[in-house]
């Protein structure tokens, strides 16, 4: 059976692996209403709208379970890690706050949007969607700048053990905060984006080449085009933070052992501690040193030259970001090849290969983000707080975590098989009769 700390960490890993993927969803999916639906007014075509109103529903069900699956973090947070609450609870519960205020406001306008189809003017009822982006944004933007303080702790003094003179606003717009918001809220975008087009690329697949589906596909594909090269741009970025401020981790991203001057990329590998190496894997020479400093022959620090009870295992984050930078490169060959065929041939006429890359991607992008968000946890180890407290000294020290592990395993279980069956019943409802977009939103 694990020890207290390990079955903490794995609960409240379980926990967020769970609620990310409906997070994600729930900041991805509003803004793909917001075009479908501003597009069927502009245009005047229906499908854009029956789009919208079918994906609304799906986005009802996922709010819901994302709800569930938030309260439980919610007193999770305050059972598996008291000391560390405690400490930092006065510190980062503004933006905590103010995320319950954003998530009120998607709440309200996700419900005037679901029942106002046949009651709200046409403008009015798109007029709801943005209110619903900017809150999904902001809930990211909240959240995400509290686990930035956690790798960039600032915004506070700490006198004889405690935190005073606690300024939250420098707390929330810590040195980490711009790299990690833009990372995870992109990433939400691309996520959903190949999602939604893997869906009808499936349909597509099986025989349903209908205008729907069609421009169902075009739709998702082109968020992800827009977002995806945006998102590759953002992670080189981070990763040069990472080299400069939390240089632990890049080594262990890197499977950096040896401090050395021209540092190899290195793609793929499975480092092993005992002998200091990364095993199997492709260098490029000198190209790791450049992409994190600009400077082909800058010296990286590797794992050796830090106290090695304060450095994160290399053979889970490697791994996981050599996960998170594959997929990343493979959807951008994805939509390369989606819009360059498009352009070549000058119409949108996917064959099976093709679609079967899309396809592929619909768990992908969600693969993505946790392998991320491993990379982010399991990069900071053993610090709960970067290089002020030990995450074995911010948990609980009561025993039977363990057993609570379990019971959650199996609700988590319970409530995905339960969305299954609901999202499978909503992809069998049949389309509802078609109607112009000037005489309501009576269409699905």
């Amino acid at each position: 059976m694990f020890d207290t700390v390990t079955s903490a960490r794995a609960l409240m890993g379980l926990s967020l692996a769970f609620h990310i993927i409906f997070a994600t969803i729930g900041i991805g999916l509003p803004l793909l209403l917001l075009i479908a639906e501003g597009i069927a007014l502009r245009s005047g075509d229906e499908t854009y709208l029956r789009m919208a109103k079918r994906w609304g529903r799906v986005a009802a069900v996922l709010f819901a379970v994302g709800a569930v699956s938030g309260t439980i973090l919610s007193f999770e947070f305050g059972l598996l890690w008291p000391t560390w609450i405690e400490f930092s609870g006065g510190i980062i519960g503004f933006p905590f706050a103010l995320e319950g205020f954003a998530f009120f406001t998607e709440a309200i306008f996700l419900a005037l949007y679901i029942y106002g189809w046949d009651r709200l003017s046409p403008k009015a009822h798109w007029l709801c969607t943005i209110p619903l982006v900017v809150s999904s944004a902001a809930s990211a933007f909240f959240v995400i700048s509290a686990n930035a303080w956690m790798n960039q702790p600032a915004g506070f003094e700490v006198i004889n053990g405690k935190a005073v003179n606690v300024d939250p606003i420098a707390a929330m717009f810590n040195s980490a905060m711009p790299y990690q918001v833009t990372h995870g809220t992109l990433a939400s975008y691309v996520a959903t984006g190949f999602a939604v087009a893997g869906v009808y690329a499936i349909a597509m697949l099986r025989g349903d080449r209908s205008d729907y589906n069609k421009k169902a596909l075009v739709l998702g594909l082109a968020v992800a085009a827009v977002f995806t090269p945006l998102q590759i741009v953002s992670g080189d970025l981070s990763g040069r933070f990472l080299a400069h401020h939390q240089p632990e981790k890049f080594a262990a991203m890197e499977g950096q052992f040896e401090t050395e001057k021209g540092a190899p990329l290195r793609i793929g590998g499975f480092p092993d501690p005992e002998d200091k190496t990364t095993r199997y894997a492709i260098e490029v020479p000198k190209l790791g040193s450049f992409l994190a400093f600009e400077d082909f022959n800058a010296e990286v620090r590797g794992l050796n030259s830090f106290p090695q009870d304060d450095i994160p295992d290399a053979r889970l984050v490697h791994p996981f970001f050599q996960v998170m930078v594959g997929i990343a490169f493979f959807m951008l060959f994805v939509v390369v090849w989606f819009f360059g065929l498009a352009w070549w041939r000058k119409r949108i006429d996917p064959g099976r290969l093709l679609l079967l890359a899309v396809a592929v991607t619909v768990p992908l992008g969600f693969v993505a983000i946790e392998a991320g968000w491993f990379v982010t946890e399991f990069g900071r180890q053993p610090w709960i707080i970067y290089h002020l407290m030990r995450t074995a000294d911010g948990s609980t020290p009561r025993e039977g975590i363990a057993w609570v592990l379990m019971v959650f395993a199996l609700v988590y279980v319970a409530l995905a098989a339960g969305l299954a069956l609901l999202l499978l019943r909503e992809q069998r409802r049949p389309l509802e009769p078609r109607a112009q977009v000037g005489e309501g939103h009576g269409v699905a």
